[in-house]
């Protein structure tokens, strides 16, 4: 494959309807993923509020991350990208916000949206405007304004109780507020960046515990290794206190971001579907991210797994077993469902999902669209409100649509690469890959890749 078919599978360059080709051969060779979007994100925030100069290493360049740096650099921060070099450096300002008042576009990203509506907040003074995509203006927001409301901070949501927001601010306060995170742990780690900023300190209680604690580990692990001391941040399971009167600083200038978990899922599931054997370069299994342990499934289902020094490996004999379907409640790691529900139609027996509610309140409605879409192949599918059982059935060829979500595309796209016919025919395609550009730009490419080198 020359440079220039590579380039035509980037997200930039994709058809409106995208063919996949299957592997014809059992998958072989090595992988490496992005660096994470949630470990980004977070990292420009952090960085951001830290004092002086923070250069990130690895991080993600995607849709969802530039969203995030072009934010900042409305509000006033210097920021510059070294996208060949894999480098961010941003310059913060020590908890304090540069402007007095900016208006924001966030688009559909959900992280952005959360952590920006909490950074604004402190500001001792300005109106700032946040407002996306129309899809945005569904998703929850309401649980993190009202606990902001609590800490001293002004925000006016649209009468739909969502974006667009307006906050005229004064700086937090801080003291104690209730936040329900049920819907998106965002809102918990949004509240914990800020929270060492806040005048007094902010002491958060849950008013429901079912949250989705490995983001929130992650982003209290992220802020211990951004300054902030273990005596300053108290937890329990349903409270938080972070004391005022310290400062976010790297001892060192560099910050290095993981590899993406959520998007190693797919390739993790690569072998499940084709057979053979593939390492994800660089994915800890012990790392800052929760979805890691998707690997532990793809091993449950009955391929091999093990853990060299640098990376994951997953193998599957074509001679082996057939692998079979999984019970797993995924509320813990919910981006990585669609992964497994894609793959549900190549097991013997079925495939339950649970833990799945809030992602109806995503990008789009994952738990229906994954069902419709499943249904269009051929598969039998029973969903209620927070579960999907997936009885497979011989499947049939599609267009799968993608609701503009981005894991829907590359989820559906790994069950694609299984030779169905036997001959290398494609038998799915996919709409608007595109989407991928949101967290994997080059998700298209590297799929190719592994598919000439096997």
């Amino acid at each position: 494959m020359t440079n220039s078919d590579r380039d035509r599978l980037h997200a930039d360059h994709l058809p409106p309807v995208l063919p996949i080709r299957p592997f014809s051969k059992p998958v072989t060779g090595r992988v490496r993923v992005p660096g994470s979007k949630s470990i980004t994100n977070r990292a420009l925030i952090l960085s951001a509020l830290s004092r002086g100069r923070t250069v990130i290493h690895n991080p993600l360049f995607s849709e969802d991350t530039r969203i995030m740096m072009d934010a900042l650099r409305v509000l006033g921060f210097e920021l510059k990208t070294d996208q060949p070099g894999s480098a961010i450096e941003i310059t913060g300002n020590a908890g304090r916000v540069p402007t007095n008042g900016a208006t924001l576009d966030i688009g559909n990203s959900g992280t952005s949206a959360r952590f920006l509506t909490a950074f604004c907040c402190l500001a001792e003074s300005g109106t700032f405007k946040i407002d996306g995509v129309e899809q945005m203006r569904h998703r929850p927001i309401s649980g993190l304004v009202d606990a902001l409301k609590a800490a001293g901070a002004q925000i006016e949501m649209a009468p739909t109780g969502g974006f667009p927001l307006e906050i005229r601010s004064c700086g937090l306060r801080g003291g104690q507020v209730w936040v329900d995170a049920t819907g998106s742990s965002q809102a918990l780690s949004a509240l914990l960046m800020v929270a060492p900023c806040a005048r007094t300190g902010l002491q958060i209680h849950l008013s429901d515990t079912r949250v989705r604690r490995p983001y929130v580990d992650m982003t209290l692990a992220m802020m211990r290794e951004f300054g902030i001391p273990s005596q300053a941040i108290s937890t329990s399971e349903d409270a938080f206190l972070v004391r005022p009167g310290v400062t976010y600083s790297l001892d060192t200038d560099t910050y290095a971001v993981e590899s993406d978990a959520s998007a190693a899922s797919y390739f993790l599931a690569l072998p499940a579907a084709v057979g053979g054997d593939l390492q994800i370069e660089d994915l800890k299994l012990n790392g800052l991210q929760g979805d890691a342990s998707f690997a532990r499934i793809i091993r449950d289902l009955g391929c091999e797994m093990n853990e060299p020094a640098d990376g994951v490996r997953i193998a599957r004999s074509r001679t082996d077993s057939p692998l079979s379907g999984v019970t797993f409640d995924f509320f813990q790691i919910s981006d990585t469902f669609l992964t497994l529900a894609a793959l549900a139609p190549l097991l013997q027996g079925s495939t339950t999902i649970t833990g799945i509610a809030h992602t109806r309140k995503q990008e789009t409605d994952r738990v229906s669209a994954v069902a419709t879409e499943l249904r269009k192949l051929g598969q039998e599918v029973v969903e209620s409100e927070d579960a999907l059982t997936i009885h497979p059935r011989p499947l049939r060829e599609a267009t799968v649509d993608t609701y503009d979500d981005h894991r829907i595309a590359m989820s559906f796209s790994i069950l694609g690469c299984h030779d169905l016919h036997g001959d290398g025919r494609a038998w799915m395609a996919i709409r608007n890959p595109s989407t991928c550009a949101k967290t994997f730009p080059s998700f298209f490419q590297k799929l190719e890749d592994l598919r000439q080198e096997s």
